[in-house]
């Protein structure tokens, strides 16, 4: 149950904010110039992962013949064009509000640039629920655990105090890197199968996690 926690740490895309179908959008529109086969929304959270240089590669890219960081900065150009077509997955300021009630801590954690996350938060109104907004220095989308063990030294042990909330098995890894347990939602970048082989619970989506609570 959620409120037997002291601390829960949110993951940002997938997990918080529904931006799947414009990551798969993006991507395809970067493919297409690159000669790489487009992908379904099926085979994109198929192949999904972090750091997200693997996923180029499983979805054909060679970062022999091409620059990862020319390739990553061009999606990411066209990503923040359009981010603000993205909303909110459906009953997260249900959770969150129901969080804050119970006076649990919560924190935004994310392998998304750190300026970039803290604007989006703003502008989404989610500020008032986080006491701590944290994202990389960079827009390659390397890993999360450095950062997470950053993150608890200012918010203590995580061994049965903290729930990490997320949508890929990389939030998993950054569980176990600081003792939290785990819950993953299946709305956002990896399939159920994928997520399941985990072994933590798997909700379908984020409004089934009132009933956690």
């Amino acid at each position: 149950m959620l409120k037997n926690y002291k601390h829960i740490i949110w993951d940002w895309n997938g997990t918080v904010l529904n931006d799947l179908d414009l990551c798969v959008d993006v991507a395809n529109n970067l493919f297409s110039k690159k000669n790489v086969p487009t992908l379904t929304v099926e085979k994109y959270k198929s192949i999904f992962t972090l750091p997200v240089k693997n996923y180029y590669i499983a979805a054909g890219f060679d970062f022999e013949k091409e620059s990862f960081e020319v390739v990553g900065k061009e999606w990411m150009d066209e990503y923040e064009e359009r981010k603000y077509e993205c909303q909110l997955h459906e009953g997260l300021i249900d959770v969150l509000e129901k969080i804050k009630f119970l006076e649990i801590e919560q924190s935004l954690l994310s392998a998304y640039k750190q300026d970039n996350l803290r604007e989006m938060a703003d502008k989404f109104n989610l500020t008032k629920y986080f006491s701590n907004i944290v994202g990389l220095d960079n827009i390659y989308a390397a890993s999360k655990v450095e950062l997470v063990k950053e993150l608890m030294k200012t918010i203590g042990n995580g061994h049965g105090e903290a729930l990490m909330i997320g949508d890929t098995t990389h939030d998993f890894e950054v569980a176990n890197e600081i003792g939290a347990d785990c819950i993953l939602v299946a709305g956002g970048h990896q399939n159920l199968d994928t997520l399941n082989k985990t072994g933590v619970k798997v909700y379908n989506t984020i409004r089934e996690l009132l009933g956690a609570i």
